[in-house]
């Protein structure tokens, strides 16, 4: 391996090690030499001049925190000698900096499903949704009797989707149940889907019908187990005459532009805002220049890098929203008594993160540089093609939820550490670093670790898109080769 370090903006002062760097090693780093006093691990930060007490340090061209103590030159700068700078709710001041990226649209297509609403697929599947958690159990086994008879010829999946709600709970939580099961049942990754229900819960069948709107009756079918005197022997007469109607569906050739593709990261380490997030920006770019939706979520991780994403709002209305977006959340911190700041995860610690701003300013760069079109609460589905920010925590499984919720047919998922799960479309992991793509080929899609290595950003656009393509006409990505599909509903309040 070539390059060792990477000093990321000209004004920073901390550079970044590429791999695993030794006590003792020397660099000239921008005609001033370095000698480490530390061991540095791969993706940690050292630093490139003193610093006293308070000083700020910078990465990205952005303070990152200030020292809490004296840091010599050529030091490892962690969480153990800089805090964060951040703070509570605040006031900004909209000053627009709209970037137009030019990238032509080159009239790509893929192979997907078109349904009768004129919404489109990337997969066709069959879902089986609870109304509660009490019927769970009767859910699991419907699918896997289903998955049996069938053998999963004829559709993508068969999938029974489990959750703990549904009752016992009471106002925005039993709204957001009943929204997040909604824009489930009505999602075009699925060919057919099946709502079942108990009928004694607070999430009614029949309301919860009401709420679906105008709805492909023949495509969403409906049973309350209460009602019925034997479950197995009625849910399996539904689900074959499902199954009939899905398997008959065919892909289509379809443009770029009806892709919707959720934007998000877990488990970083310090190369994620140098690789595999830039890459995403770039394909973000990339898709809403031909026409397609990104949505970027987890709000807490937008703190400390928030003015950069208000000052790129296409109206000052929709600056307003994301203002709200940003103080909302941290006066749901302050409700709860919990710091609104709290560093990141021990996972991200020892991946070379040491402070809130430095995860938020690796995390927004997944959204690259183009106009934020729209600003969505958590439930909520898309309206406006283009990039949209969406209200939602930072937690894995509840994130990656509620962006398949809005509407997005694939979730792309960067990290540095490696994680398994997947959410109920296919959640494409994107490795920061080649090491963990190595280690977890049955976990990791993509290595954007090439990055650092030997490959330009260009070079891995065009090989990324590609994949991309690929997967939105049928290609499987791990989590589904695993059949590694889940659901999580953000809950906040009150439970009976």
């Amino acid at each position: 391996m070539g390059i060792k370090y990477l000093k990321i903006n000209t004004v920073d002062n901390v550079a970044v090690a590429i791999c695993d760097l030794e006590a003792g090693m020397k660099f000239v780093v921008d005609g001033d030499e370095v000698s480490l006093l530390h061991s540095i691990p791969a993706g940690h930060k050292f630093a490139l001049k003193r610093f006293e007490p308070n000083d700020f340090v910078v990465k990205y061209g952005y303070a990152i925190g200030h020292a809490r103590e004296a840091i010599s030159k050529g030091a490892l700068v962690n969480e153990k000698n800089i805090k964060t700078n951040l703070d509570g709710v605040l006031e900004y001041s909209y000053v627009p900096k709209l970037e137009y990226p030019e990238i032509q649209n080159q009239n790509r297509t893929f192979n997907g499903y078109l349904r009768a609403n004129g919404s489109v697929g990337i997969r066709n599947e069959i879902w089986i949704i609870p109304t509660v958690g009490c019927v769970n159990g009767t859910i699991n086994q419907l699918a896997e009797q289903l998955r049996r008879e069938t053998n999963g010829v004829g559709v993508d999946a068969i999938v029974a989707f489990p959750h703990n709600y549904g009752c016992s709970q009471l106002g925005e939580d039993h709204e957001n149940t009943r929204k997040i099961l909604r824009n489930m049942a009505l999602h075009p990754n699925a060919g057919g889907v099946f709502i079942v229900g108990l009928g004694c819960e607070n999430n009614q069948l029949s309301a919860f019908r009401e709420s679906l709107g105008d709805f492909d009756a023949t495509r969403i079918r409906f049973m309350e187990t209460q009602k019925v005197k034997e479950e197995a022997e009625v849910g399996m007469d539904i689900l074959r005459e499902l199954y009939t109607l899905v398997s008959a569906d065919e892909r289509t050739q379809l443009p770029l532009s009806k892709l919707k593709v959720g934007l998000k990261c877990g488990g970083s380490d310090g190369l994620s805002g140098i690789s595999a997030n830039p890459l995403l920006g770039m394909f973000s770019d990339f898709l809403v220049a031909q026409g397609g939706t990104t949505v970027l979520t987890e709000v807490p991780e937008m703190f400390g890098a928030e003015t950069i994403l208000m000052n790129r709002c296409d109206t000052p209305a929709l600056f307003d929203k994301t203002v709200h977006l940003i103080n909302d959340f941290k006066s749901y911190f302050i409700k709860n008594e919990q710091p609104i700041y709290e560093n990141p995860s021990p996972g991200n610690k020892a991946g070379g993160i040491s402070t809130l701003e430095e995860k938020s300013l690796g995390c927004t760069q997944k959204c690259g540089k183009s106009v934020v079109k729209d600003v969505l609460m958590y439930g909520e589905t898309l309206k406006t093609d283009g990039l949209n920010l969406l209200s939602a925590p930072g937690n894995d499984l509840v994130a990656a939820t509620a962006l398949g919720s809005v509407g997005c047919q694939l979730v792309l998922f960067t990290t540095g550490r490696g994680t398994p799960f997947g959410t109920f479309v296919p959640t494409l992991k994107i490795s920061t670093n080649s090491t963990l793509f190595n280690n977890k080929p049955g976990w990791i899609d993509f290595n954007a670790g090439e990055i650092v290595e030997n490959k330009t950003f260009e070079e891995m656009l065009v090989s990324f898109s590609e994949y991309i393509i690929k997967v939105a006409s049928g290609e499987y990505v791990n989590n589904e080769k695993k059949n590694y599909r889940e659901i999580a509903i953000w809950k906040s309040g009150v439970t009976l």
